[in-house]
């Protein structure tokens, strides 16, 4: 009888016991592992509790075979310190993750030939799907000679607007630093930002024009100040802006780090922030956002959800075919002393 209880006790849980704790049909179990279907969050959630509970392993193997998939996907990426790239990843493996998904990283250091080596390989392990990534929002050639892989782009849009894109919302980010800085009483406001050649500088540039316009409006010293994506070049524009307007009563910048640049340029000539400037950054990088003086008021592009948004539609792909275009992931307003 000890036997029999140890025996059914080491017995390898299958997936119709998964379902039996979970109160679903062997169908509803199956799916919320591999990530197929829609069902309800509470429902799926049951299942991944029975996985756990079970401590279910499904046989890899036989899945393989049955299914025709490899249960993997591959991540591609240029940005290679992963400032960038890391909360996209781990946003695609929380969605991917609930079907057992499993992503293979690849770092091409925004060299084309360890690309195309890097494809190859991910072409060779026949991943399921491939999602591209990078650290700049500029859009970037398409993958090509992989059909029929499903790809999506996240962050940096793919130039063929056939395919799929899930990017930042950089209209409605600047929409959110303009509104919170008006409704602060600023209306002096400087515009500093990266390099013009920069989709992120330039668009960032051009939609808060228009909303200072739409508000009659125009930016402090009448242009916007492009330069690099540093503190150094924050602390100099914060000089040269204060020269040619003294009575500028804020600053909206393209990045954290010229953020910090400018308030630190600010706190040497004792301007009060934000009594007398106020300061709003980009990004909400912590190690930047937290450790300036005072803590930055900065947007949020919100880059593990457009990991999530980028892994869920390409699991769509997957299953029932892509959905072309652009998708946009709104930013957030990330309130803090600066302001």
């Amino acid at each position: 009888m000890a036997d029999a209880e140890r025996s059914s006790s080491t017995r390898r849980a299958k997936l119709a016991d998964v379902a039996s704790l979970a109160g679903v049909s062997v169908g509803t179990a199956s799916k919320a592992l591999n990530g197929n279907g829609r069902m309800r969050p509470e429902t799926r959630q049951r299942v991944l509790a029975a996985v756990e509970a079970l401590d279910f392993r499904p046989n890899q193997h036989a899945q393989n075979l049955h299914t025709g998939r490899s249960w993997t996907v591959g991540l591609m990426t240029t940005d290679g310190i992963g400032r960038f790239s890391t909360p996209v990843l781990l946003g695609a493996e929380d969605a991917l993750g609930a079907g057992k998904i499993s992503v293979l990283l690849c770092d091409t250091r925004g060299d084309t030939i360890r690309e195309q080596h890097h494809l190859r390989n991910l072409v060779d392990r026949r991943v399921d799907g491939i999602i591209v990534t990078g650290r700049r929002t500029d859009p970037r050639p398409p993958l090509t000679g992989i059909d029929p892989i499903p790809i999506v782009y996240a962050l940096s849009p793919s130039t063929d607007p056939a395919d799929t894109s899930v990017v930042s919302d950089d209209r409605g980010g600047a929409h959110l630093a303009v509104e919170h800085l008006l409704a602060t009483g600023r209306t002096r406001i400087a515009h500093v930002t990266g390099p013009a050649h920069h989709a992120a500088a330039r668009d960032r540039a051009r939609h808060t024009v228009e909303l200072l316009e739409h508000s009659s409006l125009t930016l402090a010293t009448g242009r916007v100040h492009f330069g690099e994506w540093s503190e150094a070049w924050g602390r100099s524009a914060a000089e040269a802006v204060l020269r040619t307007e003294p009575d500028t009563d804020a600053f909206f910048c393209g990045n954290d780090q010229i953020a910090r640049g400018v308030a630190d340029a600010l706190r040497e000539k004792g301007v009060d922030v934000p009594g007398d400037v106020a300061i709003v950054g980009y990004d909400n990088w912590d190690t930047m956002a937290l450790a300036c003086r005072p803590p930055l008021t900065t947007i949020d592009m919100d880059l593990t959800e457009i990991g999530r948004a980028a892994a869920l539609r390409l699991l769509d792909a997957i299953n029932s075919g892509p959905e072309p275009g652009l998708h946009a992931v709104p930013s957030r307003l990330i309130v803090r002393e600066s302001t």
